[in-house]
């Protein structure tokens, strides 16, 4: 193995629960739906702005424009990287392998993101809202595969929604479903077998 891909949301970065308002919790909770409602898809396709996400949100909750404005803020102020996820990818950057972001993402929140020092330790990155397609669509990990010419037997990569890991198999790109709910285990298991 050569090329480790990463996810992002979930994976390398998410909100510390501890931190967020019951507000939050309840505004983002269909992030945790197996299928991805479709707006909030358009949004990460870039597709669709953060205004008209907004407007989208004040339907789905009732609150006020100003309330989920501030909401879908704190959002994206909150994102910070997961510490296991964050010390695995330096491991795996000293340990000379080719690191990759595959990543579906809006604008604002990956303009967030790409300020962590973490995010330097990567060769390269293929992210939805700049491509105009989102996984579990074949062409973006197509665009991954050709852009920095990966080969997909040599290439890994790490999610936490099973469609997408699928998608990447169905490709002949090695998979491995990561567990966002104890994101310490799945960074052991991936030092077990990288490392």
């Amino acid at each position: 193995m050569e090329n480790i891909v990463f996810d992002l949301g979930g994976v390398l970065f998410a909100r510390d629960k501890s931190k967020c308002s019951p507000e939050i919790v309840e505004f983002f909770g269909f992030l945790r739906a197996p299928q991805m409602p479709r707006f909030w898809e358009e949004y990460d396709r870039g597709a669709s702005s953060i205004g008209e996400v907004t407007d989208t949100l004040c339907t789905l909750t009732g609150h006020p424009r100003a309330v989920c404005e501030r909401v879908l803020r704190e959002a994206i102020d909150l994102q910070e990287p997961v510490a296991p996820t964050e010390r695995l990818v330096g491991e795996l950057k000293r340990a000379g392998y080719r690191l990759y972001v595959l990543s579906n993402m809006s604008r604002e929140f990956i303009d967030c993101l790409r300020r962590f020092p973490v995010y330097a330790l990567f060769d390269g990155e293929v992210v939805s809202c700049e491509e105009g397609t989102v996984k579990p669509e074949p062409r973006i990990y197509e665009i991954l595969l050709g852009r920095y010419g990966l080969d997909p037997a040599e290439t890994l990569f790490i999610d936490d929604r099973p469609a997408n890991v699928a998608a990447a198999e169905a490709l002949g790109i090695r998979g491995f479903g990561f567990d966002h709910r104890d994101p310490a285990a799945a960074c052991d298991a991936l030092r077990r077998m990288l490392l």
